[in-house]
């Protein structure tokens, strides 16, 4: 039995599988290319306050969450997931070509921002998918939706400095064309190599329902997730400014730091997708969750550049577990859910941002960015009561 994800680890791609590494890649590349450079665009293009900067992601995040619930619930009622997918590839390729030559702020809010919401509900859509077509050609879904997370993180540690670099070098219009065509080529892949899974007829008497016990464990689930992601953006906001202005240390520290953390999280998650069916989802998280305390106290009682650097590699196991196995856990406690499960895990991070958006500044402001990190610390603990009360699976 141990051996079953190594037997599956070792069996030859097939053209679906490839192709849904390919489309996990391009998808994460259209998001890495937009996400890190957006408040510099509003700031340099759109020419807001930074208070409209702010808005802009909270608003982002709040629709993204209204559009994505809707279509996950309705992906696993009826329909075609594939076809899905593919028409929010091609709405995300037209938000990218609205951003790349309109500057109107509630234009590119309300339009852009509601289109940008389609194309990236197109990759929680991909895994509900990977995880159908895993289950139903036998391949081990723990390991297979691990390698696709995998390449999702490799897109965001090579796609930021490409993004930096097309925004810079060749100005912003050329970055979200650039965007624009990750998103074609993506629908294209969908169209001609993934699966398409028909919805067969619900029961009469059935419902797309967890059992009570299972909708309670992914009531907590969301909690934890949604405080760890929190945690993660509390420092993604805050850790750069505290190391140039309270720490005095390089400019350059908090980007290697980035860096470091995001290259070391592809190991930590194909680790855990392998060993994920001997010890299982609820360990593994644990596990995630003592390496989250143990990198927030760092945070708060280390200063030295070298020690920074390497709490990476708790920052990695903190980050790499949640983003490889989070997933899964929800898709285990809402079974025939995968879109919903998937999309649900997916909003935990936004739910995170519009958190720490809206913690971050002031906490820093009132008191310090040192301080910032002692309400991570407590969102660890509020994860720990929650993970502590959830069952195996």
């Amino acid at each position: 039995m141990q051996n079953t994800p190594v037997a599956a680890a070792r069996k030859p791609l097939d053209l679906t599988s490839s192709a849904f590494l390919i489309v996990a890649f391009l998808t994460g590349i259209a998001g890495a290319l937009q996400t890190p450079t957006l408040s510099l665009f509003l700031a340099t293009e759109v020419h807001v306050r930074p208070a409209l900067v702010g808005f802009f992601f909270t608003g982002s995040a709040v629709i993204g969450i209204l559009v994505s619930q809707f279509l996950a619930g309705r992906s696993d009622r009826k329909g075609d997931r594939k076809a899905l997918i593919f028409v929010c590839c091609l709405l995300g390729a037209l938000a990218c070509l609205l951003f790349a030559w309109n500057r109107n702020y509630f234009v590119l809010l309300f339009v852009g921002v509601f289109l940008s919401s389609f194309g990236s509900t197109a990759n929680p859509q991909m895994f509900a998918l990977a995880r159908e077509h895993a289950d139903r050609t036998g391949r081990e879904a723990v390991m297979f939706s691990s390698i696709l997370r995998a390449q999702v993180s490799l897109a965001w540690v090579i796609g930021p400095p490409i993004a930096y670099a097309l925004a810079l070098g060749f100005g912003f219009t050329t970055m979200y064309l650039s965007a624009a065509f990750a998103f074609v080529v993506c629908s294209l892949m969908v169209w001609l190599f993934l699966p398409s899974m028909r919805k067969a007829p619900a029961a009469a008497t059935g419902k797309l329902e967890a059992p009570r016990r299972n909708r309670r464990d992914a009531l907590l689930l969301f909690v934890a997730c949604t405080m760890m992601w929190g945690c993660n953006s509390l420092y993604i906001i805050n850790m750069p400014l505290y190391i140039i202005n309270e720490l005095h240390l390089p400019e350059k520290l908090a980007g290697v730091m980035m860096g470091t953390a995001a290259g070391l999280e592809i190991p930590t998650m194909l680790i855990a997708g392998y060993y994920a069916k001997r010890f299982g989802k609820r360990f593994l998280m644990r596990i995630s969750l003592v390496a989250g305390l143990l990198f927030y106290i760092g945070m708060l009682t280390l200063h030295n550049e070298m020690m920074l650097l390497g709490l990476q590699l708790l920052n990695a196991i903190f980050i790499g577990i949640l983003a490889g196995i989070g997933m899964l856990y929800f898709q285990d406690l809402m079974p025939g859910q995968a879109g919903a499960a998937t999309t649900l895990y997916t909003n935990t991070t936004r739910v995170g941002w519009i958190i720490a958006g809206s913690m971050a500044g002031v906490v820093a402001e009132i008191w310090s960015y040192h301080t910032v990190f002692f309400i991570a610390l407590g969102m660890v603990v509020i994860t720990a009561y929650c993970l502590l009360r959830i069952k195996d699976v």
